[in-house]
């Protein structure tokens, strides 16, 4: 069995559901690494999750909900067979964001995340580490602004 101890951030794709004997699962979405330089169409990975720590369980049960960004560490596990998500047995949890109110969406371009609320059309857009880059008036506008950001330029 091949097994390596990582780091990864992603989204919480559903709410974690208990197991036996303080355990919980869920799946986390992870976008790639380089999501900037990818290709558009490169799917995000998805990791089946699991722990058996009691606070960690705890948290996963009461704290965390579907949307916020974790940081998790642990041991992956490759999958056995094609198709089968890879699984990562978790020994540290962090909550870098929690979850948007339901009527804002939050996406995620590369290295930039953007807010969508369904009341207004402007589309605020972010790094992907908080910093600011400018106000999008309209979602057709964002891939507009974030190619400005990189070049250096300001809106």
């Amino acid at each position: 069995m091949d097994t390596t101890h990582v780091a990864v951030d992603g989204y919480v794709d559903a709410v974690p559901t208990p197991g036996p004997k303080d355990t919980a699962t869920f799946e986390l979405v992870v976008s790639p690494a380089n999501a900037d330089d990818a290709a558009p169409d490169t799917p995000d990975t998805v990791l089946s999750c699991t722990t058996g720590d009691p606070s960690i369980t705890h948290a996963l049960l009461t704290e965390v909900q579907p949307g916020d960004l974790l940081r998790v560490s642990g041991t992956t596990v490759q999958p056995e067979g094609p198709g089968e998500p890879a699984h990562l047995t978790i020994d540290a949890l962090e909550v870098l964001t929690a979850h948007l109110p339901h009527d804002l969406v939050l996406d995620r371009y590369g290295l930039y995340c953007v807010v969508f609320d369904a009341d207004t059309d402007d589309v605020p857009v972010f790094t992907v580490d908080g910093a600011w880059v400018g106000m999008a008036a309209d979602p057709v506008a964002i891939r507009d602004l974030i190619d400005t950001h990189k070049k250096g330029g300001h809106r």
